[in-house]
Order: C-alpha cells, then structure tokens, then sequence
C-alpha cells in the first residue's frame, strides 16, 4: 500500500507448484534458509510439512515466506500453508513444464481468493532458450482467465543464482500494491504447527489473519474452548511485545500442553467466535471437476489449516454441474471455526482431488430446508448485504431477538467499528430500538418488535375472552412460550416496559391487557351472588364447594373459573380441601377467637367449638389455617397468639 511505511508492511509470500519444481531450492536461494526441516524431507528430497524463512526485500521490508509440499499426497498441508498468503509465487520447473498440482495448486489458490502473484520458471539453467520460452507460453495458456493472466513470468536458476536478484526485486515492487491485512478487528491465527521448547513450553505458529496479540493477554483456542494466555511471541525469530495481522507468529502458549493441540485449531480472541457444525456458504463447483455435485456429498473441507469432513446440502438444486455456483450448506462431522467470508476449499472424498471452494456467508446458521425462497433470499442478503442491512437482518432472524451490542461481532462477522457505525445510521432511521432492560441496553429489529406487541395483544384478546373471570395470564407460562430463551430478570423488564406504555397490567405473577379487569356475564353474575349469599348466610359451617357448584348446575370448567373468580376478588377464602369460609365469615371467627385468647390468654379446640357454634369438622381445619397464617400458634393442646 503507497505510503505505508517499511517497518509497518506486514504480508506473506507462498509457493505454489508441482512436486519437485524447485520451490524449496528457490526459497533456500532468495533466503539463504533450508525450510526442508524433516529427516524424512531430506532424504526424500520433497517437502512434506510446511517451510517457513523470512525474506528480507531490497526494500528493507521483510516478509514470511511459506514454501508448501507440490506431492498430490501432501495437498492438505499445501492448503495449510496457502491460508493467508497474500501473494503466491507460482513455480514451474522448465525442464517439465506444467504438471498435475500445478493446475490442482492454481485451483486452490484461485478458490482462496489470492488476488496477487507472480509466475517463476524454475531450472532455467537445464534447459536451452527455445524450450524456455515454450515453457513461458504453455503456463501462459494455463492461466488464461484466472488472475495470473497478466502477472510477470521470470525464469530463474537457483543454482546458479540467475534472475535471483531481480525476482527480489520484482516482489519487492509488486508488494507495493498489497492491502494490509485488517489489524484492527479481532485477533485470529489458525495453527499450522505444535511443538514444545525446553525451558518454554507449549508453542503455536501460524499466520495471523486479523487483529493483533500481545504479551500476557488471555487468548481462547477454539473449537476446543481452551483459555490460556500468551507468555511469549516470536515474529521471524525476533521476540517481540505485539505481533499484527499478516506476520508469520510462533505463539509460546501458558498452561497447555503440546497434546492439548493440534493443527487446525484457532488461537483467537476470547468469546470472538463459535463453533459450529453447520456453515452457509457461496459454493463453486470448479469447470475442472470430473462430474457434477450431487445434494448430500461427503467431502474434504479445508478453512486455514482446518481438514474436516463433512457433507453438501444444495439448497436450491440436486446436483451442481462443474464450473456452477450454488447456495449450500456443510453439514460437519467435526465442529468448526469460521468468521463470515472467510474462504474455504473442498476436495472429493475419493479420489482426494480439489473440486471447489468458495465464502462463508454465516458461520453459526440454523438448519435449513431446502427448495426455500425464504432462505436463499436470506443468504443473499448475508453475503452482499451492507453491515445496516447485516445489523437489521441478524436482530430480525436470530433468537432471542434481543442482543447486546458487544454479543453482535463474532455473531454477524462485523467490526466493532462496523457495527458502531451502522448502528449510528439505524438508529437515525429509527430502523432499531434500544431498550434499557435490567439496567442493559438491548437493540431489537422494530418489525419484531412491534410483532412481539401484537401477539401479545391477540394472545391475552383471546384468554381474557376464553377466561373472563381470571385476573390474567401466568407470565412464567407466556415466558415459557414465547421468550424462553430470555433470562428471567430481562423478560420481566420487559413487560415492566410494556406497562409504562399501557399495553398490559401487572398484578402478581399475572399479566392481562391494559383496562381489562375480570368482568362476569349476566347469569355468572346471578350464580356468583347467589353463592355469595349462601357462604355468608352459612356462617362457620359452609357447604362444601362440590357440592355447591353442582346444586347451582356449574359443569367443570365453570366449577373451576367460578370458584377462582371468587378467591381473587377475595369473596371466599380457602381453609382446607373443598373447605371455603366467606370473607366476611372468617373475619367474624378470627376476632372471636383472638378476643378469647387476649381475654384467656389460650384457646383450646373445645373452646373454639363452643365459641363460634360449629362442630369439629369446621373448627380444628380454621384453627389449623390461622396457624398457618401465624395468627395463632399452636402448644400442646391449646392456641395462643402468635
């Protein structure tokens, strides 16, 4: 990027190419490092693990340079060391021209998304100028249409170390353009490497794809959902403070051991991502492929250093013909860790070729159903959507539809900044609401906001109509129902909120609509005073309330919301099982029997009997109620005062 400075240039260059081209013996030339590490490498003569070498440019800047394995047998661990490359040295050796993973290799990082590169021709000093520049041609021919189309093609020998001097050179030039990574959002490197340093520990390495790390900071390693925290950082074998996007970092790691790891893992930042078993995503099937894509396919998939299996649901086809595109959904064998847009690779489960690739739209989805216009319309907002409509669609579709700003990053794959500043935007159009709930601020979507009111209005319109005579509806039961995901101390805020502004009335643990009070109709209203009558009429001895409800013709359902209406108006009160008193009668009965007290200093149930006129069967269950109401308290055989 013009104007950047050199120290603050942060990139990674990687090779590409078939097995035996010379990658390695290149990278050796321009480094004066041997990434061929392994034992096995070296007798060989092939990578099989992943080389890294700083490169220092002509410049002054210095860049990672990623040599990756060419064998077929060792293309996952090219896709590896591929992830996060942001210029890619395409390598064709001039005595064999292009070979099987040269094209596989172009493919992938085609699927990638790598946008620069550079073609090199290796060997130069095998062959004579006329097979050179066939050689030149037929690559030429390779990459019509693709990015390389117009890339420089250099012939070099790393043997004799011609052209060397001016492929350095070259990168250094072509280097200008590259964007830097973004070093503001949140800190993720996918691991590449495991390994333990004697006196040290555990140590990572990787590229870091976004944000930054620090020395002491606490870092969460996913999808395992280990905390640690990082003791120590390497950037090209220098230790330093603060490691940023787009360097080569070995991440010494507290408290965890080597076995703990593995790679594929993430190092990220703490409650940043989650994973998942399920990715939405823009698929392409590549022109390559040898037959079509059918729905439910087991494939390889690769995501930074991540190889997993999983299978293909097509969403809006059976089967995908080579060189389409489609909206699909991997469904994963493993859990996974993605961010939005990230890309990703797929290979057939046998024969272990590349087949495709292409972005991740949603990282966390629901389980989708197929042949729907409703969702393809959803993943087409999420893929091209701007960060407002991204806000107002994640607030509208993903329970429990209410969030807290800081919850949304790692949910809908924007910035902090992005979502600041969309939300600025929004709130100005009124297209989100805040609501302080239990002392937070929660944003919701205003269409499901406003449908949340409705449904309320409507659910409690047809309780009020079915039970006229309840106080109202258990807010537990309509929580239950319909906000069950909402803690408790939010969902009652809430409703708290919905009473100010006079949509509903609370009374208790219930909740009816604002003005709506339990109101009988004409004949309940003639039982109910009959009742009434007959309770108090009976003073200490009612009738039990079966067999009131029956001599008053009452069926079950109108026993019940009968005998509720009258306890909730507090016209009867409930003493014992089938046992009601009158209001008017227990309070007549209570004076009498804590007059006697005050005046006797007890009361026994002989003396209650006497007292109020009535047998055993009403006395002893009222003196046992006002003990439990702590009017009175029971010693021995006798009541005295509470």
């Amino acid at each position: 990027m013009a104007g950047t400075s050199i120290e603050s240039r942060h990139f990674i260059i990687g090779t590409a190419g078939h097995v035996d081209h010379g990658k390695t013996q290149l990278v050796k030339r321009l480094t004066g490092i041997d990434t061929d590490r392994l034992k096995e490498e070296k007798e060989r003569g092939i990578s099989i693990e992943l080389g890294f070498a700083p490169l220092k440019l002509p410049s002054g800047t210095i860049a990672g340079l990623v040599d990756v394995p060419g064998h077929e047998r060792f293309v996952r661990h090219m896709l590896a060391g591929a992830s996060g490359i942001d210029l890619v040295l395409l390598v064709v050796a001039a005595d064999e021209g292009v070979m099987p993973q040269t094209r596989e290799h172009l493919d992938i990082i085609k699927l990638l998304g790598i946008q620069q590169g550079i073609i090199v021709i290796t060997k130069k000093d095998l062959v004579d100028d006329e097979l050179l520049e066939l050689v030149k041609e037929e690559v030429r021919e390779v990459v019509a249409g693709t990015f390389l189309s117009s890339a420089p093609v250099i012939a070099v020998s790393s043997v004799t170390g011609e052209g060397i001097a001016e492929l350095l050179a070259l990168l250094d030039q072509t280097s200008i353009g590259l964007v830097d990574k973004e070093a503001v959002g949140r800190a993720r490197m996918p691991i590449d490497r495991v390994f333990t340093i004697t006196g040290f520990g555990t140590v990572v390495t990787g590229t870091l794809f976004s944000g930054r790390l620090r020395v002491g900071e606490a870092v969460e390693v996913l999808p395992e959902g280990l905390s640690t925290r990082v003791r120590n950082l390497q950037v090209h074998g220098k230790k330093v403070d603060e490691a940023w996007a787009g360097q080569r970092v070995a991440v010494n790691l507290a408290g965890l051991a080597v076995s703990d790891l593995s790679r594929g893992s993430l190092l990220a930042e703490p409650g940043s991502l989650s994973p998942s078993f399920r990715l939405d995503v823009h698929l392409e099937l590549l022109d390559t492929a040898r037959k079509p894509l059918k729905n439910w396919t087991r494939v390889r998939f690769h995501l930074g250093t991540k190889e997993a299996l999983g299978r293909v649901l097509l969403l809006e086809q059976e089967e995908m013909e080579p060189g389409s595109q489609a909206y699909a959904q991997l469904v994963m064998e493993e859990l996974v860790v993605a961010a939005r847009r990230d890309r990703f690779v797929i290979r057939a489960y046998s024969p272990m070729i590349t087949i495709g690739g292409g972005t991740v739209i949603d990282p966390n989805p629901p389980k989708r159903k197929r042949f729907r216009e409703d969702v393809i319309t959803d993943l087409a907002t999420k893929e091209k959507g701007s960060p407002q409509e991204l806000l107002q669609q994640f607030l509208f579709n993903n329970p429990p539809y209410l969030w807290q700003q800081e919850g949304l990053e790692g949910r809908t794959g924007l910035t902090n900044e992005q979502i600041k500043e969309a939300l600025v935007e929004l709130q100005q159009d009124e297209s989100v609401i805040n609501l302080k709930l239990d002392g937070q601020t929660y944003l919701a979507h205003p269409e499901r906001y406003t449908d949340w009111q409705e449904e309320l209005r409507e659910s409690l319109t047809r309780y009020h109509r079915d039970f006229p005579l309840r106080g109202g509806l258990s807010k537990e039961e309509y929580r239950s129902r319909q906000f069950k995901l909402l803690p408790a101390k939010v969902f009652n805020s809430l409703l708290m909120t919905w009473e100010q502004n006079r949509l509903i009335t609370l009374s208790g643990q219930n909740l009816r609509l604002y003005g709506f009070s339990p109101t009988p109709s004409k004949q309940q209203a003639e039982v109910i005073d009959a009742i009434i009558r007959e309770y108090r009429e009976a003073g200490g001895q009612p009738p039990g309330w079966t067999e009131t409800a029956a001599r008053h013709g009452l069926d079950e359902r109108s026993r019940e919301e009968i005998l509720n209406y009258l306890l909730n108006i507090k016209q009867l009160v409930k003493i014992a099982d089938d046992m009601y008193f009158a209001t008017e009668s227990l309070e007549r009965a209570r004076a009498a029997i804590t007059d006697f007290i005050k005046d006797h200093q007890s009361v026994t149930i002989g003396e209650a009997r006497d007292l109020l006129g009535g047998s055993r069967k009403y006395v002893l269950p009222l003196l046992e109620y006002l003990d439990r109401e702590k009017i009175t308290r029971r010693v021995g055989d006798k009541r005295i005062l509470y």
